[in-house]
């Protein structure tokens, strides 16, 4: 059309990418072995600056072994073995020094289907994350094994019982093993109810149900329920400050934020438990206080991490409730933080915007 200006990009035209924006590190080698080209990246995790690496043989460069000693590219041998291999599968390999980072190559072939190998492409990652996160999936299934056990052991024995000496047992008897079966059942249901929202939190599937949510009142609810359970009335104290805007959040999620955070005050804190509730400029901001011995300055960090309980805390409980608290807060575009409370316990303060409805 005429007048129209035919140089701006269309919005999905193809944009180049630098080598250096990859968050992986890019390794391009020839079929000799020789370096093409070094990202920043692959730099920064093998300490080889670019400059220095590209026209020199990898085995010089990078003498990358695997676990057992081998050379890696001796092991890859790209010109070896059948001409329909194009890759290989990530694998962990050791740089001078000791350092393990995970590796995965490709083989690239001209013609594409069984031609001549003309060009290695290998990225890199920090193979440190990789064993993080190992870790944390061993010390979860560490702790609900441990944490099913005694409530699963419990049950098996009581049932066992009752079921092979029933007619021994008066009413009330049976009754105490009953409810405490009962309970156990509870702890197991809890500690699935844990897991599942660890696996959301974790995977980015976590779904809100927004609606107008009355904080103070559900606070209230919370405290009546404990106090109905033999917590003493004057335990809590709720201070309401100022007009609170119209918040719309998941009422089931803010319930469980709240719960988390009285429990924690009650089970590891002393004293009377404080709950204020007062208006931010975008939001609201709750802080639950207790008079307890509060948490170390240098440990606010850790404590929303999974399975922290901390030296000195009493034993109980997964580690899992702060964390899956954490996540749920900011789920709602909110953020928690804990410090040192007025009366020198533990203040975990969160924030949560008044958000809109959610129609999806």
């Amino acid at each position: 059309m005429q007048g129209e200006n035919t140089d701006t990009p269309h919005p999905g035209a193809a944009c180049p990418v630098s080598a250096d924006e990859l968050p992986d590190g890019l390794i391009v080698i020839d079929h000799e072995g020789l370096i093409l080209l070094v990202n920043r990246a692959a730099a920064r995790l093998t300490g080889v600056r670019p400059e220095a690496a590209v026209g020199s043989d990898i085995r010089d460069v990078f003498p990358f072994k695997d676990p057992d000693g081998r050379e890696w590219w001796k092991w890859l041998d790209p010109a070896g073995g059948p001409r329909t291999r194009t890759r290989q599968p990530e694998c962990y390999v050791q740089v001078p020094g000791g350092q393990e980072l995970l590796l995965a190559a490709r083989l690239v072939r001209e013609p594409e289907r069984g031609g001549e190998v003309v060009r290695v492409v290998v990225t890199l990652r920090d193979a440190g994350a990789r064993a993080r996160l190992e870790r944390s999936r061993a010390d979860l299934v560490s702790t609900v094994a441990h944490e099913l056990r005694s409530p699963l052991t419990s049950v098996k024995g009581f049932t066992a019982t009752l079921l092979a000496k029933w007619s021994r047992f008066t009413d009330d008897q049976k009754r105490v093993m009953l409810e405490t079966v009962n309970s156990d059942a509870d702890r197991v249901t809890r500690l699935i109810t844990e897991l599942l929202d660890v696996s959301r939190i974790e995977s980015g599937r976590l779904q809100l149900h927004r609606q107008v949510v009355d904080i103070p009142a559900r606070v209230r609810r919370l405290i009546a329920g404990r106090v109905a359970a033999g917590e003493r009335d004057g335990r809590f104290r709720l201070h309401v400050e100022g007009e609170l805007p119209e918040t719309w959040l998941d009422q089931d999620k803010i319930d469980q934020i709240l719960a988390n955070l009285l429990e924690n005050a009650v089970r590891h804190g002393r004293g009377t438990v404080t709950i204020v509730v007062e208006p931010i400029e975008w939001g609201v901001a709750v802080s639950v206080r207790d008079e307890g011995e509060g948490i170390a300055p240098e440990l606010a960090t850790r404590v929303f991490r999974q399975f922290w309980r901390g030296q000195g805390r009493r034993r109980g409980g997964t580690g899992l409730g702060l964390f899956i608290v954490k996540g749920l807060v900011e789920a709602h575009g909110g953020t928690i933080t804990v410090q040192r409370a007025p009366e020198g316990g533990a203040d975990f303060r969160f924030t949560v915007p008044t958000g809109t409805p959610d129609f999806a």
